[in-house]
């Protein structure tokens, strides 16, 4: 199978390449800071599997789904997993062009089949939510991940399906840049396992956007104790708090009134939902830290868990949360390049910095005589209004 130079390998390259966990790169005895932009995808050897994964309820992707499967399998001569629940979906059966598919394609189940060391790269077909899942599905080492946009939200998937053929042709090639988004390991040791009663192995996940504490059903403010490499820094009052990576950031977290970071930026963010106090400000650690969060042995009420919106499950006085970051990010490849994409997205998804500009000064000279008399009968912040309607009007169309 084809191989690329992906996380496993990380550590290596970056002694072999003179690269600090900083980003930096040593040059003549001197450290300078590495441009995101020159992280590139290169292959091994050619690759040879692949798995899609196309977004689940949608009779919208499935043209698309049929088209790339037909095109990997009957072109490009690959091997292509699919998920088994995709062979059983009705909607998939009953497309005319899936009989010559059916016995091409190899298919797995979650939790039931190993994909490590079967897959060269992952290719997504749906919105942010077929990334994350891809994700969850390499607890190690993961495939590089192209990401179509073919969903309601595509922050983390920057290429249109229009000419798909040419681009995944790029990629094959190794024409392609990567953005290396940062996980968080987050294990979960409770009670009987700190005190060494219980033989069961801690819960053990991998999350790309956050781990979110909350309060769960209960009426009362949680109340969790936040620690910072075994120091204690604070006690959580309100209704939980968000741990985030940068790519994190974009999602929850940013609605929850914390900054927007680059992926490539190493950090973790803390985030506080819905704080008891105004002075509970969002902050960022660097991402070498270890964080232990824990129910206050004070706290009304337990505290509910949730890793990237999945597997939720209750935290209880005694238990605690630990999260590092991961050496094992996800190798997101990049339709134009680490900056550019981002920034597309944050215009085209969350209209960043959009508004209406200032009008500039007109020059004496170049104003008429009927410019300089008011007209007392038009509103100017009226015209401003109709024209931002117009222009939501046409954007949302």
């Amino acid at each position: 199978m084809g191989r690329c130079r992906r996380e496993g390998e990380m550590e290596r390259i970056m002694e072999e390449g003179g690269i600090d966990g900083r980003g930096e790169r040593r040059e003549g005895g001197e450290w300078t800071i590495q441009d995101p932009a020159s992280q590139r995808l290169t292959w091994y050897k050619p690759p040879l599997s692949v798995l899609v994964i196309k977004k689940v309820r949608d009779a919208q992707v499935i043209q698309p789904f049929i088209q790339l499967v037909r095109w990997l399998t009957i072109d490009k001569r690959m091997v292509v997993f699919v998920e088994a629940s995709v062979m059983e979906d009705s909607l998939v059966t009953s497309h005319p062009g899936f009989p010559v598919l059916r016995d091409k394609l190899m298919n797995f189940r979650e939790a039931h089949d190993d994909l490590t060391d079967k897959i060269d790269f992952i290719i997504c077909l749906g919105g942010d939510g077929t990334l994350l899942y891809a994700s969850s599905l390499f607890q190690q080492s993961v495939p590089p991940v192209m990401a179509f946009h073919l969903g309601s939200l595509g922050f983390l998937t920057p290429f249109k399906f229009d000419n798909f053929q040419d681009q995944v042709t790029n990629v094959l090639e190794g024409h392609a840049a990567l953005t290396l988004r940062s996980r968080l390991r987050c294990i979960i040791i409770r009670k009987d396992q700190e005190t060494g009663k219980n033989g069961r192995p801690p819960t053990n996940l991998l999350v790309l956007n956050e781990v979110v504490i909350d309060r769960g059903p209960s009426p009362y403010l949680s109340n969790i104790d936040l620690y910072l490499d075994g120091k204690r820094i604070t006690s959580v009052q309100g209704d939980g708090l968000i741990v985030s990576t940068p790519t994190g950031s974009t999602a929850y977290a940013v609605a929850a009134g914390a900054s927007m970071i680059h992926p490539s930026v190493p950090a973790i963010m803390l985030t506080p939902i819905c704080p008891h106090s105004l002075s509970f400000r969002p902050i960022v650690v660097p991402a070498g830290v270890e964080l232990k969060i824990a129910v206050s042995k004070d706290s009304r009420n337990t505290a509910w868990v949730s890793f990237d919106g999945r597997k939720r499950q209750e935290l209880f006085h005694g238990d605690s949360l630990r999260v590092t970051t991961s050496i094992y990010p996800v190798p997101s490849i990049c339709a134009e390049d680490q900056i550019a994409d981002w920034f597309a997205s944050l215009d085209e998804c969350l209209r960043w910095n959009d508004r209406k500009r200032q009008k500039h000064f007109d020059e004496p000279e170049d104003l008429s005589p009927t410019d300089l008399t008011p007209d007392l009968t038009h509103s100017s912040s009226s015209d401003t209004l109709d024209s931002l309607a117009e222009r939501n009007e046409a954007c949302d169309n």
